[in-house]
């Protein structure tokens, strides 16, 4: 079983989680090439839907995502990916997870640590 691309347009939604705490690390789309590389690899592979191209997590960063887990809804339209977040962040402006803002009595404010610089690392 696979996810059904063509239901869905060509894209399926991503939710990814830390295999090991199972916080939600970010929300990124599939194409089928992204799909079948991440099955051959062992590593998130998604569509980037700015760029129009398929992309490796953590293939300029180095903050790759080994998949432990990979799971379907029971629509088979939208994929979860458990993994193991190596280097410690997910989101490309440096944090932890792209879910890095909460509200809080009206503010917005930082909920999760920044990992590193992106400055530094997307030069």
């Amino acid at each position: 079983m696979k996810p059904d691309f063509e239901k869905c347009g060509g894209l399926v939604p991503v939710v990814v989680q830390d295999v090991a705490s199972l916080e939600v690390l970010m929300l990124a789309y599939m194409n089928e090439e992204a799909w079948e590389q991440t099955l051959a690899t062992g590593e998130a592979h998604f569509y980037s839907r700015s760029r129009k191209k398929l992309w490796h997590k953590g293939g300029t960063s180095g903050h790759v995502q080994k998949v432990r887990s990979i799971r379907l809804d029971c629509d088979a339209d939208t994929v979860l990916l458990l993994v193991e977040q190596i280097g410690g962040a997910a989101c490309h402006e440096g944090y932890r997870t792209c879910f890095f803002r909460s509200i809080d009595e009206g503010e917005w404010k930082i909920c999760a640590p920044i990992i590193f610089d992106p400055k530094e690392v997307y030069k």
